[in-house]
């Protein structure tokens, strides 16, 4: 990816040298990384939504409103997975490590792949939550 803005479930605080959150509705804050010919250009934080009432849409309609290409995640459900694929947003997957800053420049050099369907999440789906 050489230039676009890059999502990240984060933990705390987030940020660069902060750590992915393991469940992308549920994490504090996302990471956006601003991504400018294949150089990190700007990294800034936005607090998560509580959704309640929207359900998984929640974060896809927060992370649309952002301007966001792409969204690493370590795992997703079916229906969070299509809301960003209808807005446009590619959903990359590495369950490996925790820290933010090596999935993001692997995600720059290409070599994170996009989530499958046989990959996603079974649980924290439906509407009685």
């Amino acid at each position: 990816m050489k230039n676009g803005r890059i999502a990240i479930p984060s933990n705390g605080e987030g940020g660069l040298s902060g750590t992915r959150a393991g469940h992308f509705g549920h994490c504090d804050v996302f990471t956006f990384v601003d991504v400018k010919d294949g150089k990190i250009e700007t990294v800034s934080t936005v607090a998560n939504q509580e959704h309640a009432q929207g359900g998984c849409m929640v974060p896809v309609n927060l992370l649309a409103e952002h301007r966001v290409n792409a969204l690493i995640v370590g795992g997703i459900g079916m229906r969070p997975l299509m809301g960003f694929r209808q807005v446009g947003i590619d959903v990359y997957h590495d369950d490996q490590r925790p820290n933010i800053e090596p999935v993001v420049m692997d995600l720059i050099a290409g070599k994170l792949t996009q989530i499958r369907n046989d990959q996603v999440c079974g649980g924290g789906g439906g509407g009685a939550q």
